[in-house]
């Protein structure tokens, strides 16, 4: 079975980071091995919640776990809380990143044009160059503009699809030719002519082609859609499949359970209902 290492929060409400990363990959078959990067009652999302940092308790499981002789077939990278914990994924890929080993890396920073409240210049910095070593970077359109230094506000400023698309697509062309991973970037949302009706999607690219599929978008931001599409993504590489059709998977599987989490008015910092919809991925 292939083992994919999992550096992300473990957030108790929010169905986000490894609640999200561990059921997905199970069920696609993975064994999913979670290095907390730290302990949350509920994501920061929620109005309170309970919060501890793992920075100084993350080199012990890279330790530790270089004593078992283990190796990863994957290494998928979500939410950090500073850049201190980027250098302890760097050590820890010392350890145990291999050319055999993907590693896809989700540049957790922001999202909506804001930042989150753990991003620094200094954090920026970090991300850089840990995308560099990526095979896959999944960034949403606020992350893709603060590694590609495309402005958002500019970019929301376009009034029609082709210009705003052609933005996108040169910034996340910028990204793949810095970082020579495939890049997808996620929650694309053009302006759109036809009143009040609105789509979302994701692009794909890889240097030599750029592909972009819409769906009809309800206006909704659910906590825990971009973790469980990047470890759809994941997933669907360590299944040896091509990466436009785990996009198209995960695009499925989170329409599904969108659909089913606006239709029983799930607040949206709850997350969607993906539990339901897991045998899509089997």
């Amino acid at each position: 079975m292939k083992k994919v290492a999992v550096l992300q929060d473990l957030s108790s409400f929010g169905k986000c980071s490894l609640t999200a990363a561990i059921p997905v990959l199970s069920v696609m078959g993975v064994q999913a091995i979670p290095l907390p990067t730290a302990i949350l009652s509920a994501q920061t999302g929620y109005p309170s919640y309970f919060y501890e940092d793992f920075t100084s308790k993350m080199n012990y499981f890279t330790e530790e776990w270089s004593k078992l002789h283990v190796t990863f077939d994957g290494i998928y990278t979500g939410f950090v809380t500073g850049s201190e914990q980027i250098n302890n994924i760097f050590h820890f890929l010392d350890k145990f990143y291999t050319k055999e080993t993907k590693l896809l890396v989700d540049p957790v920073m922001g999202d909506v044009g804001e930042v989150y409240k753990i991003f620094t210049d200094e954090l920026l910095a970090e991300m850089k160059e840990l995308v560099k070593l990526a095979d896959v970077i999944t960034p949403n359109v606020t992350e893709c503009c603060l590694l590609s230094r495309l402005s958002y506000e500019r970019l929301h400023k376009y009034s029609n699809k082709k210009d705003y698309m052609k933005a996108i697509e040169e910034a996340g062309n910028t990204l793949q030719q810095e970082t020579g991973a495939q890049v997808i970037i996620t929650g694309v949302n053009p302006p759109s002519a036809a009143y009040n009706k609105q789509f979302i999607g994701n692009m794909y690219l890889n240097g030599t082609k750029t592909f972009y599929r819409a769906m009809p978008y309800n206006g909704k931001s659910y906590s825990g859609t971009g973790d469980l599409f990047a470890s759809v993504v994941m997933g669907g590489m360590m299944r040896g499949e091509d990466l436009e059709k785990a996009v198209e998977l995960a695009e499925g599987f989170l329409a599904e359970a969108i659909h089913d989490a606006s239709l029983e008015g799930i607040p949206e910092i709850e997350g969607v209902n993906f539990e339901k919809y897991l045998g899509m991925l089997l």
